[in-house]
């Protein structure tokens, strides 16, 4: 069931990144009746999004008041953010015009959620709602229990539960979303480079005892960032030879579940949908 603010008629903005989190939403909303504008991210966005869109109009990093413009252009009062931004270009390539120069000094703390929500508060400033990412896409969200063949042992048991409150407590900090463990130790903490990078550090140490656990930071807010893994998660713990993979079910994103999952058996990856239950964490 759609959030009460989602109405049929009206049109819906993606401000889209990378990979197949705008495409398929875009798919999901023209079937639900809305027609789509999208602002793609030069350097981010696949060019073949544009062939999806009712109107498309590219930006760069930082080009905030731009984005407003086209939205409010195209009457859009509900937008969605979709898609995935390479962090450590804030350091290299970024050109905000001057309304995105002018929020980005009003940005004291410049981490993921500090950052988003000040986007959305500038858009809703302009009277644009941001709207949950999952909103059209509820199907993408991670299941509990065990969707490999093989099933975590009691000691890998014991490193998802370490783990799980590791990640948290990173997460809490708004620092990233996933660790990687081995009896009980952490090996490595995904910050601003990303988790498959953090991957291959932390299961260059741990290997095929690595634990690799992701979850959704303790004040995320659902309208972005949400924690996603898919088969390029799998492939780059196969490289470091890492095998038990838990992600937080209902507040993560599963892509390419077929294609994941069969990555997975073939590599003698356990993947697992934990949830925090009243005497630990849990996979049902």
């Amino acid at each position: 069931m759609l959030p009460a603010s989602v109405v049929m008629s009206k049109p819906i903005g993606i401000l889209a990144g990378g990979g197949q989190f705008p495409h398929l939403f875009c798919e999901a909303a023209k079937k639900a009746g809305r027609s789509v504008f999208i602002a793609g991210h030069r350097g981010e966005t696949a060019a073949d999004l544009e062939e999806l869109a009712d109107e498309f109009c590219w930006v760069k990093l930082g080009q905030l008041g731009k984005t407003i413009k086209f939205f409010k252009q195209h009457d859009v009062e509900e937008v969605v953010f979709l898609g995935t931004i390479t962090k450590t270009r804030i350091f290299r390539d970024i050109f905000p015009d001057m309304r995105g120069l002018s929020l980005w000094n009003k940005i004291d703390i410049k981490q993921d959620d500090a950052i988003l929500r000040a986007i959305a508060g500038e858009l809703e400033r302009d009277g644009i709602i941001v709207l949950d990412s999952t909103c059209y896409l509820q199907d993408l969200l991670f299941p509990s229990g065990v969707l490999s063949k093989k099933k975590p042992t009691a000691e890998q048991w014991q490193d998802i539960q370490f783990g799980f409150e590791m990640a948290k407590a990173i997460g809490n900090l708004d620092i990233g979303q996933c660790v990687i463990v081995r009896e009980q130790t952490v090996l490595a903490v995904e910050a601003i480079e990303g988790t498959d990078a953090a991957i291959r550090r932390g299961g260059a140490l741990g290997k095929e005892k690595a634990v690799v656990v992701k979850v959704r930071k303790p004040d995320q807010d659902f309208r972005f960032d949400l924690p996603a893994i898919g088969l390029q998660t799998i492939q780059s713990m196969a490289e470091v030879g890492a095998k038990v993979l838990a992600v937080e079910k209902g507040q993560s994103l599963l892509f390419d579940a077929p294609a994941t999952i069969d990555a997975a058996n073939k590599a003698g990856i356990c993947i697992v949908g934990v949830q925090q239950g009243e005497n630990g964490v849990v996979g049902c």
